[in-house]
């Protein structure tokens, strides 16, 4: 396994924590920097077949004001569409010549079901659910598979305080339940926990106002933030 991000330091904690576990500097907002790592990864490890584009940034954004959200949608942008593009067209070659590959992107619930405070955001994971269809049709005739991850609020530090919102799925439960389905159902296209499947088919079961309403009023954390 090897593990990119920006942070020498946490990865070198990583390393130091997990015996056999490879490290890349990689900062995914540089094309630059995704183009020296992907060199560098597929030199070192020419039997590589599996690529993980997670990276991913959320903001909380008043749009009543462009001076206030612009910075922030584009950095949110920048981050989480154009940094998967650019792993993946680093990668994509190199993965088609392996005999048996898969991409795996990381969307959000919040690609189906908005979340008012964080509108850059839930477009930002919409695009990516909707590149990881479109790849799969391209890639259908290859030897590379694509899966995209759903991951529903989970217990992170991807906005302060929701590593303690008891609202969020404690991470280690989430793991727990994605391994699970990827074990047990390797060919699944969607990787879907169960508590992210309120916010994915609000619109097929045709209760898609309702689900909106109630995920839009469970998170008062992060609308006092917004005012």
């Amino acid at each position: 396994m090897i593990v990119g991000g920006r942070r020498t330091e946490l990865l070198e904690r990583i390393a130091a924590e997990h015996p056999g576990v490879e490290t890349v500097r990689i900062d995914t907002t540089e094309a630059g920097s995704i183009e020296a790592a992907a060199k560098d990864v597929i030199a070192r490890f020419p039997d590589l077949n599996v690529l993980i584009t997670m990276a991913g940034i959320m903001r909380v954004e008043d749009w009543h004001r462009p001076e206030t959200f612009l910075e922030s949608a584009e950095h949110v942008v920048t981050t989480n569409v154009l940094g998967p593009i650019r792993l993946i067209a680093a990668f994509v070659e190199h993965l088609r010549a392996r005999l048996d590959a898969t991409i795996m992107t990381v969307s959000s619930g919040l690609a189906f079901t908005p979340l008012a405070a964080t509108p850059s955001y839930n477009a930002s994971k919409a695009a990516i659910h909707m590149l990881s269809e479109s790849l799969r049709l391209q890639l259908s005739g290859s030897s590379v598979r694509v899966a995209e991850l759903e991951p529903p609020s989970v217990r992170t530090d991807l906005l302060p305080g929701q590593a303690d919102n008891d609202a969020a799925m404690p991470l280690d439960e989430f793991i727990a339940e994605v391994m699970s389905i990827i074990e047990t159902r390797p060919d699944v296209r969607e990787i879907q926990v169960e508590r992210v499947k309120f916010l994915r088919y609000g619109e097929a079961r045709g209760d898609y106002d309702e689900v909106v309403s109630t995920l839009n009023a469970a998170d008062p954390m992060v609308h006092r933030r917004v005012r």
